[in-house]
């Protein structure tokens, strides 16, 4: 089984290499490869509902008791808002240093030409976590709706008792099958990468990535930085977990979240990479991961922190003190408001610079590129679900085999093979 994994991780990588080559080679008519990439998002995506149902059902009715649940849920939202206000003052920070928007020359397009849809704000956002239609939301794969079906249920279970005991069963067969499943598809997965990424880089050539060139670098370094501080930090403060253990369970997902540049996408992998190579329980990784990829925006947050700074630096404006607390604070609120909804990225920006009044023609400016940066996001996004994960199970002594003398044991065991 290690061998398996181990090679699968293998032939992710290089996968992801050979796109690479193969998008700077043949350019754009490398999008016949497209179908491969299409197909398997379509995998992906066919048992993302199913999955977090029977995940989430059982999680919840594992944790035993609401106050339990308050608990674990507590936390979770708490280190979720706590990570996205450091990621966005890392963003702030580090685009403060690069001066990607200095001495920069670009034909801005209006924001017409750019489409950003709207978002119903955080109020909404609450309302409709509460399905009017439970079924109708499992068809659509609306998330939090989903999430929020799937508590009610659990804590039934748990509150019933003996009589829901096969319905508890039942869920729990259930979530043994999405996840075999799961390790079916992702045996595609090197192939879904090379359909994915190959005509992504044969579509943006050097005319439209060079000008902008210091916006990625800004984007990537941060996340980056975020990953190797916060992420590496809190795995080691409050699970004892070797950070190296942890970047590489979660290496396969994070390659595929960089593919899809979709969380809920690559929520499957996560919870496989998470439960199989860093030992959280199911009912913690079943209830945090989910959640995660609908609220945890650190990546986009990072995103964001930059974004600002870029457009006020080419239009020659100077930013207040209240203005970027502004930015931090509408950043943290804009990730919840935003949950669930396609391009949240560009969204979020456009809530942050009309509440600091930067002209929203700045989106333009790195519409072009937003493909590209939305990778990098997503990856730090299902990252930070994932150290949220280890974190709470952590605390809540739901981490399986993964101490300190672990750590020294695996390693010294991994030399002498």
């Amino acid at each position: 089984m290690r061998l398996l994994k181990g090679n699968l991780l293998t032939q992710i990588l290089i996968a992801f290499v050979i796109a690479i080559m193969l998008g700077i080679i043949f350019g754009e008519s490398i999008e016949v490869l497209t179908p491969l990439g299409d197909l398997f998002l379509r995998l992906i995506n066919f048992i993302i509902a199913p999955l977090v149902l029977a995940t989430l059902v059982v999680g919840v009715a594992s944790i035993g008791d609401i106050r339990s649940l308050g608990r674990v849920g507590s936390k979770t939202i708490s280190y979720y808002l706590i990570t996205t206000a450091i990621a966005i003052m890392i963003g702030l920070g580090l685009a403060f240093l690069i001066s990607p928007g200095e001495g920069l020359s670009i034909d801005v397009a209006t924001t017409d030409e750019v489409q950003v849809n709207e978002t119903e704000g955080v109020v909404q956002t609450l309302l409709n976590i509460v399905p009017t239609n439970p079924f109708a939301a499992l068809t659509e794969g609306e998330m939090l709706q989903i999430i929020f079906f799937a508590i009610f249920i659990g804590l039934a279970i748990t509150v019933v008792g003996k009589k829901a005991e096969p319905i508890h069963r039942l869920f729990d067969g259930f979530a043994e099958i999405m996840f075999w499943i799961t390790g079916v598809i992702m045996r595609f997965a090197p192939i879904g990468i090379l359909g994915l990424v190959a005509p992504i880089i044969g579509q943006y050539g050097a005319s439209v990535l060079l000008p902008l060139l210091k916006v990625i670098l800004a984007v990537g370094i941060a996340c980056l930085l975020h990953a190797i501080i916060v992420y590496s930090s809190s795995v080691r403060i409050f699970a004892n977990m070797n950070p190296f253990r942890f970047f590489k369970g979660i290496t396969p997902a994070a390659v595929v979240a960089f593919s899809t540049a979709s969380s809920a996408g690559t929520l499957p992998v996560t919870m496989k990479n998470t439960q199989e190579n860093l030992g959280v329980s199911n009912k913690i990784s079943s209830f945090v991961l989910p959640l995660g990829a609908t609220i945890n925006m650190d990546g986009t947050a990072i995103y964001q922190g930059v974004a600002v700074i870029f457009i006020a630096q080419f239009y020659g404006l100077e930013l207040s003190m209240m203005q970027l607390l502004t930015v931090v604070l509408m950043t943290v609120l804009a990730s919840i408001g935003t949950a669930g909804v396609p391009g949240a990225g560009m969204i979020m920006l456009a809530m942050v610079l009309a509440s600091i009044g930067l002209p929203l023609e700045g989106i333009a400016l790195i519409a072009g590129i937003d493909r590209i940066l939305d990778m990098f996001r997503t990856t730090v996004n299902i990252v930070g679900d994932a150290s949220a994960s280890v974190v709470v199970a952590g605390t809540e002594g739901e981490l399986k085999g993964h101490s300190a003398a672990a750590d020294v044991k695996d390693e010294a065991k991994r030399k002498i093979e």
